[in-house]
């Protein structure tokens, strides 16, 4: 089963992809990507040249004993990243 969230999160990157993240005050090591996709934001519903993209990975990670699968987001144009999902 899997719940969405939308929460804001800290990410460490390493060699372009996600390598570590801080979600509700808990550090997570990203231990597998296991997939990877990117979409092009609607120019239209944008003020900028450059709208941007947005950036998504679902990835194993764990804290602690904690093992799971989580979905994160980077927006390209804000630099800011979410934990869209997280599934048990």
């Amino acid at each position: 089963m899997s719940r969405l969230y939308g929460d804001p999160i800290e990410v460490w990157v390493r060699d372009g992809h996600p390598a570590q993240f801080v979600w509700r005050d808990r550090l997570y090591t990203v231990r597998e990507i296991q997939d990877h996709w990117v979409v092009a934001r609607e120019w239209w519903k944008t003020s900028d040249a450059d709208p941007g993209e947005r950036r998504f990975w679902r990835v194993g990670a764990a804290a602690g004993k904690e093992v799971g699968t989580y979905e994160l987001r980077f927006d390209t144009a804000s630099g800011g990243w979410l934990l869209l999902r997280a599934w048990d």
